[in-house]
């Protein structure tokens, strides 16, 4: 979903999302601000791949455990809207939870999330052992 990344440091990632006529989710309004969290949840994504990929190795699969104050100050992203998303890490947990501080922006948008996720040392042992 995301275009490309713009920057990253130590605990942060930027990213950049187009909007255009392939952009999915596309309605006829544009697209809906909820999608945001879904664009901030894929930076915190590569923000992650980018750390781990900096310490050799792979990308781990992560969840998306919640989000708190959402704020968004409109309903829809237009075409043609250039979104800029920076995410930064706030906390990090040996049990593999991690809140991050995100911001959303473009021309005449704004939004603002605290976004809750959990990366699991060994997703696919989690993953069985919380279908067992």
């Amino acid at each position: 979903l995301l275009d490309r990344i713009v920057d990253y440091g130590d605990d942060w990632l930027e990213a950049q999302v187009d909007i255009s006529d392939n952009t999915l989710f596309l309605e006829e309004q544009g697209i809906p601000a909820l999608v945001g969290l879904e664009y901030l949840a894929q930076t915190i994504a590569a923000f992650s791949g980018v750390e781990e990929q900096l310490k050799g190795g792979s990308p781990k699969l992560g969840f998306l455990l919640g989000t708190r104050k959402f704020e968004c100050s409109t309903d829809y992203f237009q075409l043609g809207q250039t979104i800029t998303l920076k995410v930064q890490r706030e906390m990090k947990a040996e049990n593999g939870l991690h809140v991050f501080q995100c911001v959303l922006s473009g021309e005449g948008l704004s939004a603002t999330a605290t976004i809750n996720v959990f990366q699991p040392e060994d997703a696919n042992t989690f993953i069985k052992e919380a279908k067992a």
